[in-house]
């Protein structure tokens, strides 16, 4: 390791007193491995096997909360008695490298996929029509929520970190991002109900932040204030009505209110400018910051590929923690290579003929052989893979 690379390889210690090591996360990655019920597969032990070592986090690819909130093939699950004892093995292969684990625990709402929730009714917070999906399929209506289900759900997210501490995991991650069930709580676009639980701002926090309470009430009552508890979230969406920059500095005021270790921001560029409800001259990741005010440190993540990039994303003093995804997809030992001084070998490509190299479960490598539009690039081939705004 350089001295240059040094601020990215210093401790920080959380509110809880929890200390990590260093300020690299491995960004939540879908690895569509898992086995159909949720449990640890021979894919996924590979795919997560080597890509903790020498990060401080490890945040784990969603993992379900419920069956009806499905939205990938391969999705690990955390509903069930039955999932604690893969629970334990996830948490324990990614501890052995040196990482916090960390359980990111998601439903879907919406965006679930029929074919893969069993006959279930999909669910939002409101009507949502049939439409079609990312790739061109289309997709069943999804019913409002009644109130008694959206108790339960809040109770599900509960359960899911009791399952997490039980398991061994240092902290979890509540989804709050990327158009899933709790963004569609926030959101005036997909949350048009007339109750407590939509309307006014304050009214489409209250899911999310109920969500929050029973995440840290589960946490409380397992006695385990060195747990992590994070919120991921994104902050502006396109529509008119969707989320803005001042909704989403309503949420942030709320969880500073809570006892939570950290926010982390879903973007698809560390650097883009705010779009509306906040001066459009700053980085959305500057102005959430600025708004925590040091209550609880930031995780940014967004096309950052290098040891330089990482660098001067840290730089900029906007976040704490820098957030890796697509550049671990192809460089599973990108934090060794910094400690080891051997930044220069960083890829920035994936190179389709090292296929044992990058360890991917067998549906990922195809896809990745499509150059579907979230995927890293393949080396030699200029793919335009710039997915829709997640922010």
């Amino acid at each position: 390791m350089t001295n240059l690379y040094q601020p990215l390889l210093q401790p920080y210690t959380f509110n809880n007193g929890v200390e990590v090591k260093n300020r690299l996360v491995v960004a939540p990655m879908t690895h569509w491995a898992s086995n159909e019920d949720g449990t640890l597969s021979d894919a996924e032990r590979l795919f997560i096997g080597n890509r903790a070592q020498d990060f401080g986090l490890f945040i784990t690819a969603a993992t379900l909360v419920s069956p009806e909130g499905k939205a990938f093939a391969g999705e690990p699950c955390a509903f069930d008695e039955a999932h604690l004892d893969s629970l334990k093995e996830t948490a324990a292969i990614i501890q052995a490298q040196g990482a916090k684990a960390v359980l990111q625990i998601h439903h879907g709402g919406y965006q679930a996929i029929d074919e893969i929730i069993g006959g279930r009714d999909k669910v939002a917070p409101s009507y949502v029509p049939p439409g079609t999906s990312s790739t061109g399929q289309p997709t069943s209506a999804a019913r409002e929520l009644t109130v008694d289900e959206i108790h339960a759900l809040v109770a599900a997210f509960g359960k899911a970190t009791d399952l997490a501490i039980r398991a061994g995991f240092d902290g979890v991650e509540i989804h709050g991002a990327n158009g899933y069930l709790l963004q569609q709580f926030v959101s005036g676009h997909f949350n048009h109900r007339e109750d407590e639980w939509g309307g006014s701002v304050e009214n489409r926090l209250r899911f999310p932040l109920a969500v929050v309470d029973a995440v840290i009430a589960a946490k409380n009552a397992c006695r385990r204030d060195d747990f992590i508890i994070g919120y991921r979230l994104s902050p502006e969406e396109p529509q008119e009505d969707g989320i803005t920059m001042a909704d989403t500095f309503a949420l942030v005021d709320a969880l500073k209110t809570r006892a939570l270790q950290y926010l982390h921001v879903s973007l698809w560029d560390f650097h883009k400018k705010a779009r509306r409800g906040a001066n459009s001259s700053r980085s959305r990741l500057d102005l959430i910051h600025e708004r925590i005010g040091g209550v609880f440190p930031l995780i940014g993540v967004g096309n950052l590929f290098t040891a330089d990039d990482a660098l001067h994303a840290l730089n900029t003093g906007w976040v704490e923690f820098v957030g890796m995804g697509k550049t671990v997809l192809i460089n599973p030992d990108f934090a060794t290579l910094i400690y080891q001084g051997r930044e220069a070998e960083i890829a920035t490509e994936i190179d389709p003929d090292r296929a044992d190299r990058y360890g991917y479960p067998e549906f990922l490598w195809n896809l990745q052989q499509m150059s579907l539009a979230f995927l890293p690039p393949l080396k030699g081939r200029k793919d335009d893979w710039k997915p829709l705004d997640a922010g």
